[in-house]
C-alpha cells in the first residue's frame, strides 16, 4: 500500500513538472524596465482587471498555450497590471481591457492594442510588433 501511494505522489510530481511551463509576470513597471534592460528584451505589458471576462478568456484561450508561452518568455519581460490593484503609469490607458502594450526597455511604447485574441490573432500581433521594433 505504501508503494502505491509513493508511486501516485511521484507520478503527480512528475506530471506537474512536465506541464509547468508558465508565464512569469512581474507587477511592477520600474522593475520590468530594469529587467528588460538587463536582459536586452522588450516589455509586454498586459493590462487587465480583477473582474474581466475578456481578460480571463484571453488568458485561458491564448496565454495558456505552450508555444505562446515559449515565445513570450523568449522575447519579452512580462508585466501584468490590474487596473484594480496596481499603480499603472498615467501614459497607459486602463479603460477597455484587456490592453496590450509593447515597450522598449526605456518605456517607449512601440505598439498598443486591445481586446481578447485567439492564438493565431495574438501570434499575428506579435509579428506586427516585431516589424515595428526593427
Amino acid at each position: 500500500m505504501h508503494k502505491i501511494k509513493l508511486f501516485i505522489v511521484a507520478s503527480l510530481l512528475f506530471s506537474s513538472a512536465l506541464f509547468s511551463t508558465e508565464l512569469n509576470w512581474l507587477n511592477d513597471y520600474d522593475a520590468a524596465l530594469k529587467q528588460a534592460q538587463k536582459e536586452k528584451k522588450m516589455v509586454y505589458l498586459f493590462i487587465g482587471a480583477d473582474v474581466c471576462r475578456w481578460c480571463e478568456r484571453f488568458k485561458d484561450m491564448t496565454l495558456s498555450k505552450k508555444h505562446v508561452i515559449k515565445r513570450l518568455n523568449q522575447e519579452y519581460v512580462l508585466l501584468y497590471m490590474s487596473r484594480d490593484r496596481h499603480k499603472i503609469p498615467s501614459k497607459f490607458t486602463t479603460q477597455g481591457v484587456p490592453r496590450h502594450y509593447f515597450l522598449k526597455s526605456d518605456g517607449t511604447i512601440i505598439y498598443e492594442d486591445r481586446g481578447s485574441r485567439e492564438v493565431d490573432g495574438f501570434l499575428s500581433l506579435l509579428e506586427e510588433v516585431s516589424l515595428k521594433k526593427e
